[in-house]
């Protein structure tokens, strides 16, 4: 298994417009410009979504393994992570079929939507293939409820042993989904009391990112920065492109 990047970029994310933000990329074409520009401001990864030609979120091998060999192409060095996200279209048996066709190095994969239908045989023959892939699967973590499922899947042995990759997102039942550091607290004390060994980053939305992230790299975190979760830098200010993002983080790395 792979080490998570230690500062990834999500710059599309599944639901944002352009009019959320001019500079958000949607095609291909512009996800391999900001990719570019995020690795030149320091991004060591990219979490990968992609969208159909009416900028519809969508899990598509094809376009996945399309979208993957452009960007090997384009930023050599920079890993890149699907998603598999269900934005209340995909099923969890989608989810799987999606990465079992195409391989990829990497995947980020919700906890809860996996478990929806309390599939934990499926979830857990499904984690145990990826592994045998090679697949390095980052597991989705929202609140304390993901917790206790991701504590009954190691304690039934349904997770590969070794670390395991977690991204714990902060504030996403918050009010106006608008994070604060202390939204970290519940997931650093889940890892004190478990013991669980884990590769662990952290996402955030809205005008707190950098606070939070912050604090999560203070706590031994890696970071997930970009347009997917927030547009705003630290001072208020909404950022120019994810590449601004990327780069106020790295500056708060290096300075710790």
């Amino acid at each position: 298994m792979s080490p998570l990047p230690r500062l990834m970029v999500a710059p599309t994310g599944a639901r944002k417009t352009k009019a959320d933000h001019p500079a958000l990329p949607i095609t291909l074409d512009e996800i391999i410009v900001t990719a570019r520009s995020c690795q030149a401001a320091g991004a060591d990864g990219l979490h990968l979504h992609l969208r159909d030609t009416n900028g519809r979120h969508i899990l598509d091998a094809g376009l996945y393994k399309e979208a993957l060999a452009a960007l090997a192409n384009s930023v050599p060095g920079m890993a890149v992570q699907i998603t598999t996200e269900a934005v209340g279209i995909y099923s969890a048996a989608q989810q799987r079929a999606v990465v079992e066709a195409v391989a990829p190095q990497s995947v980020s994969i919700s906890l809860a939507e996996m478990l929806a239908e309390r599939e934990f045989d499926a979830a857990g023959a499904f984690y145990k293939a990826c592994a045998q892939a090679k697949t390095d699967v980052q597991h989705i973590i929202y609140g304390a409820s993901d917790l206790d499922f991701l504590a009954t899947m190691l304690k039934e042995d349904r997770l590969p042993g070794g670390p395991v990759q977690l991204l714990f997102v902060l504030g996403r039942y918050s009010q106006n989904q608008e994070s604060a550091p202390g939204d970290l607290d519940v997931f650093t004390r889940w890892l004190s009391a478990s013991k669980v060994a884990a590769d662990w980053a952290v996402c955030a939305f809205g005008k707190q990112e950098t606070a939070c992230l912050t604090a999560a790299a203070a706590a031994g975190g890696k970071l997930r920065v970009g347009f997917e979760n927030s547009i705003w830098n630290a001072d208020g200010r909404i950022a120019r492109d994810n590449a601004e993002r990327v780069a106020e983080i790295k500056t708060m790395l290096a300075a710790q």
